[in-house]
């Protein structure tokens, strides 16, 4: 076949060097009847709730609350990959096994956090774009080499007069397609989360449903023009949610428009979608996650990457005291089988956590947080 000026510009995914295991890798953190624990808090946002429960945000008690996630019995039943902060990375248990160890010994799959934050785009409405570029390359190999397997990074971008602007679309698209590459050129499966976020306002899930449409069309875009192995990817984004003002739509409309949006949008190729859940409640999140499950033809797997639906209620049952630990252990596996039995189409209730409401999550700039 003559070689063509389109082809020699090619990127041909085959001469990645860890293809075969960034697909395995993908496919195995996306298996059926799992999902991710998203554990990947900064520093300062960690300390701002363990300061619900009347902790200090000091190293070990944030050390504390991640060995009472890591270790809870059984939690690998339900959960394939765990997105750790960097500096937990570092750390080990009490006993002295690292968190990496603990986590591959339950077949969970470490996972890193690597972009360093939000900062505001000027010329815009408050509108952001995420940090890190930089010497991410050094850092991937590095995390690579200490046994993580996948990495995170999040974009954000606000529904509102004028927003997404195409400014903060074509931003934020770029510095995820730029982010995939250079993971997978070190072994790292990329989440790719381009979080439509669940905001103030009284705008409708239609209108959730065209910004997400025209934000995820551009990330593949972009992802394509990066030459990004789209099998060695997991997206991370929002369900299709109306603001917080709006009245709360059923699980059924939300699994439509979610879905939807999903086959407008996402290539086959890509392994596993695993929603995130925002400011939904711990029941909102699971319910709409199994009403997902409902509709056929879809050829991913529509899964889940939780952090407070899983965190908050574990938080609050331990608060800080030693005797609590097994307590909110069996909060935390209880709420992973839900959303693991959710994901599967085969949750019946009762909810461990019933009922709660919706919070505005507030967005902290200025860099990781360390």
């Amino acid at each position: 076949m003559p070689v063509t000026m389109a082809s020699q510009h090619m990127r041909p995914h085959a001469s990645l060097q860890h293809a075969s295991e960034l697909a395995y890798t993908a496919k195995r953190v996306a298996r059926r009847g799992r999902g991710i624990l998203a554990s990947d808090e900064s520093n300062a946002t960690t300390g701002k709730r363990l300061a619900t429960i009347g902790l200090d945000n000091t190293e070990e008690n944030r050390r504390q609350w991640r060995e009472l996630l890591y270790t809870a019995p059984g939690l690998g039943k339900y959960i394939s990959g765990s997105i750790l902060f960097e500096d937990t990375l570092h750390q080990s248990t009490t006993d002295g096994r690292s968190f990496l160890s603990v986590l591959e010994k339950q077949d969970i799959v470490v996972g890193i956090k690597v972009d360093s934050g939000l900062q505001p785009i000027a010329g815009t409405d408050g509108e952001t774009a995420t940090q890190g570029l930089d010497g991410l390359s050094e850092r991937c190999a590095e995390f690579y080499k200490m046994g993580a397997r996948f990495a995170k990074w999040r974009a954000v971008l606000k529904v509102g007069d004028g927003c997404p602007s195409s400014t903060a679309i074509l931003e934020n698209a770029h510095g995820l397609a730029r982010y995939a590459q250079i993971c997978q050129d070190n072994g790292l499966v990329p989440i790719v989360e381009p979080e439509v976020t669940l905001g103030p306002g009284d705008y409708s899930i239609e209108r959730t449903a065209y910004e997400s449409e025209k934000v995820y069309s551009h990330v593949f875009r972009l992802l394509n023009e990066y030459g990004v192995m789209l099998e060695g990817i997991l997206l991370k984004p929002n369900m299709i949610l109306p603001g917080l003002d709006a009245p709360v739509p059923s699980p059924d409309e939300v699994a439509e428009y979610t879905v939807r949006t999903m086959k407008r949008t996402i290539p086959a190729a890509v392994p596993g979608i695993h929603f995130l859940s925002g400011g939904m409640s711990e029941e909102e999140a699971t319910l709409n996650l199994q009403a997902l499950q409902g509709y056929e033809g879809c050829p991913w797997s529509l899964t889940f990457s939780y952090g407070r639906a899983l965190q908050n209620a574990t938080l609050n049952t331990w608060a800080g005291k030693p005797e609590n630990v097994k307590a909110a252990q069996d909060i935390l596996v209880a709420l992973a089988k839900a959303n693991s039995e959710a994901q599967l189409g085969e949750f019946k209730g009762p909810h461990p956590v019933p009922g709660g409401g919706r919070i505005l999550q507030a967005l902290r700039l200025g860099g990781a947080g360390k």
